[in-house]
């Protein structure tokens, strides 16, 4: 839609969830504002417009609010990676707790959801065991741009700095050098055991990129399922509660490897899991969670549909008997399974969970379901498709494993009424 650009003065109202806060035009349309905090008076450039809201950049700050930092990195504000280094780190905890409780009350039309203190992360800052890079023009690594300003194709921002990474990527990833218009889509860094580093290139050609390689990491090139080792071995290996998991390059593993954890030991401090249970692990990755099922079930069934994580599911999970793992949609198995599972645990994409998935689990009519999400708006939708199914919501736990950043995990457990 095209449009001139106009400019308001507006005051900020509250926090929203996507990193930005939410004012009112004179119409008393909403207008988004990223970078912005409740309670500042600012003047804002309309960047996109709706009939019923439209959004918005701050070109000007009137009243700032008293919660409001010097961001620690200089290339806040235009980078799109980080929402929240204007603002303590107690207030962003607070702040997503927040937003997280408001999540399940308007979508899910859950009254007073139980949701706990958000759990911190010990280390807010250099966090991230992977992260992933766009290509500028020039061949220079970047993120994409904060700007909400409508645009054919992705503005990549080039950066000197980043907080997020663990130190032996920040290390290493200033030294990257790539021609312009190489064909590279996407470049990767995931570190591992003794700072061990993959290099992970992706991009529209079957063909790999040519590139001069420095000994002492693994450097994959990955089209499609198709991964081609130009270095090294195409998976590094990542330790958890003193476990190690085989993760190949395209397999997904949680960034935070503390926080994951947490997570882990979470779930078996809350599962009332024996040696009598059987447990359901669907998007189940790597094994992440069912290594540490394993041992204290009588059954454990994993399903995943990602070719590489399965091939690391079976590696990581070679020496148990009772595990067992079906590689295709969660949608297409669970209608064929046998037995029912006591234990339901479910940690699906950003997306959620389809509606045959949770109609399937509801068919099982496990005792407890226990749901990780990585986004809250999807978390209430299927929240409340489950309550309305036979299910009391018991507890909701945030965890921090992306400090900085809108991005909110969490664990719901649910019990059969």
């Amino acid at each position: 839609m095209n449009f001139k650009p106009e400019t308001f003065d507006i005051q900020l109202e509250r926090y929203t969830y996507g990193g930005e806060t939410l004012g009112r035009l004179s119409d008393g349309r909403a207008v988004f504002v990223p970078f912005g905090l409740p309670g500042e008076r600012v003047r804002v450039r309309l960047t996109e417009e709706r009939k019923n809201f439209a959004r918005g950049e701050i070109i000007e700050i009137f009243e700032t609010s008293k919660d409001r930092i010097q961001p620690r990195c200089k290339h806040f504000g235009e980078c799109g990676g980080c929402h929240y280094q204007n603002l303590p780190y107690e207030k962003q905890l607070e702040i997503k707790t927040e937003i997280l409780r408001d999540q399940l009350t308007r979508i899910g039309k859950i009254e007073n959801p139980p949701v706990q203190r958000m759990v911190a992360c010990p280390n807010p800052w250099n966090y991230r065991n992977h992260i992933q890079f766009s290509l500028s023009e020039k061949g220079k690594l970047g993120f994409v741009r904060a700007s909400d300003r409508p645009s054919p194709s992705k503005d990549i921002l080039e950066i000197s700095e980043c907080y997020l990474p663990e130190p032996s990527i920040n290390d290493f990833w200033p030294r990257l050098e790539f021609e312009p218009e190489t064909g590279i889509e996407r470049v990767s860094l995931r570190t591992g055991q003794e700072d061990d580093l993959m290099l992970m290139l992706e991009s529209g050609s079957l063909e790999p990129p040519e590139l001069e390689i420095e000994a002492g990491i693994s450097v994959t090139h990955n089209y499609e399922e198709n991964t081609v080792v130009m270095a090294g071995n195409d998976h590094t290996f990542i330790s958890v509660l003193g476990r190690d998991f085989k993760v190949s390059a395209p397999s997904f593993f949680q960034v935070n490897t503390v926080m994951a954890e947490t997570m882990v030991q979470y779930l078996l401090d809350h599962l009332p899991i024996t040696q009598a249970s059987r447990a359901l692990d669907i998007y189940c990755g790597v094994g992440l969670f069912s290594a540490f099922l394993a041992p204290k079930c009588r059954r454990v069934i994993g399903i995943e549909a990602s070719p590489s994580a399965c091939a690391d599911f079976v590696f990581n999970l070679d020496e148990f008997e009772n595990v067992e793992l079906y590689e295709g949609l969660a949608e297409d198995v669970i209608p064929h399974l046998e037995g029912k599972p006591e234990v339901v645990l479910v940690d699906p994409p950003r997306a959620g969970l389809e509606k045959n998935v949770v109609d399937g689990i509801l068919n099982l009519k496990p005792q407890v379901i226990a749901y990780v999400s990585c986004d809250p708006s999807t978390l209430a939708r299927d929240a409340r498709r489950l309550i309305e199914g036979g299910y009391k919501l018991k507890q909701v736990t945030p965890f921090d494993l992306f400090p900085q950043t809108y991005h909110i995990e969490s664990i719901s457990m649910f019990e059969a009424k």
